[in-house]
């Protein structure tokens, strides 16, 4: 089992939202502090599952393959890490978002198989 080093302390975590259920996030933003650079919502793959997934957007495929290197945790701790991210949790299934400045994101092209129709 690999123990992690989270970036905040579990005393660090307040009530910013309503949990909306779990969410996948990299460890580049829960341990290494980085800003959410890049954040997608899918069709949820089960029971609990927000869809969201959220990356500082500088990993790549070999990084995200390596299953330590992320994690599924409640949507509310991860919004704790960057909480710019909290306007857009209403997004439907196949939102896509890429942080553009200071805390602007820019809306991508959805990802058609990943709305909720």
């Amino acid at each position: 089992m690999v123990t992690k080093n989270f970036k905040l302390r579990s005393d660090q975590i307040a009530p910013l939202v309503v949990s909306t259920g779990w969410c996948m996030a990299s460890d580049r933003v829960v341990v290494d502090g980085s800003p959410i650079g890049y954040m997608y919502r899918q069709k949820p793959v089960s029971g609990g599952d927000s869809g969201w997934r959220f990356l500082a957007g500088d990993e790549d495929e070999a990084y995200m393959a390596r299953n330590e290197n992320h994690g599924v945790y409640d949507v509310n701790t991860v919004v704790n890490y960057d909480p710019s991210v909290i306007p857009f949790l209403d997004a439907p299934p196949g939102s896509r978002f890429d942080k553009v400045a200071g805390n602007t994101y820019e809306a991508l092209e959805p990802w058609p198989e990943d709305r909720g129709q």
